[in-house]
């Protein structure tokens, strides 16, 4: 199956937003800060890729 471009947009997408997670230890704010997006943003973006932190550090 080949992957899409939108595919591939949504894949670098969650990586980025997961990266500021875990470097600014999931303080939104400041992620969203470290992004260039706002606070509302991130949070929008965490729900859509169903982003917890208890999945990431099992």
């Amino acid at each position: 199956m080949t992957e899409t471009l939108k595919d591939k947009i949504r894949e670098m997408e969650k990586a980025a937003i997961l990266g500021a997670l875990e470097e600014c230890d999931w303080v939104h704010a400041r992620a969203a800060r470290r992004l260039g997006i706002t606070e509302r943003m991130i949070g929008y973006k965490i729900k859509k890729y169903e982003i917890k932190k208890e999945t990431i550090e099992e």
